[in-house]
């Protein structure tokens, strides 16, 4: 008697429907342009790197020994790591190339 029944606010069900996703739509946008797009135009550039790679490059591995390419396949190379010292690794090891005369001025 002393307290009137309370009832929900009817609105427009076609807005309500589309603000409720909305804060989701803006987390998966956030996600994609922060995380996921500059991780594939990186592992892009490193695929790019490795196709590019040649004999008499130096290179470091992701295990960061440092050395010079000597031989180059398909899905190996070989790594001159010091004088009579070759190493065979993946292709896919090879975590970046260096420029011409790293090795000597690091060495």
């Amino acid at each position: 008697m002393w307290i009137s029944p309370a009832f929900a606010a009817s609105g427009p069900a076609g807005a309500g429907g589309i603000m409720q996703f909305l804060p989701m739509i803006v987390i998966f946008a956030a996600f994609y342009f922060i995380l996921i797009r500059p991780q594939q135009k990186k592992a892009k550039e490193h695929r790019a790197m490795l196709s590019a790679i040649q004999k008499g490059d130096e290179v470091i591995t992701n295990g960061g020994i440092a050395g010079k390419l000597v031989k180059v396949s398909e899905q190996y190379v070989t790594v001159e790591i010091a004088a009579n010292t070759e190493v065979v690794i993946q292709r896919s090891a090879i975590a970046a190339k260096l420029e011409k005369g790293t090795i000597k001025s690091v060495a």
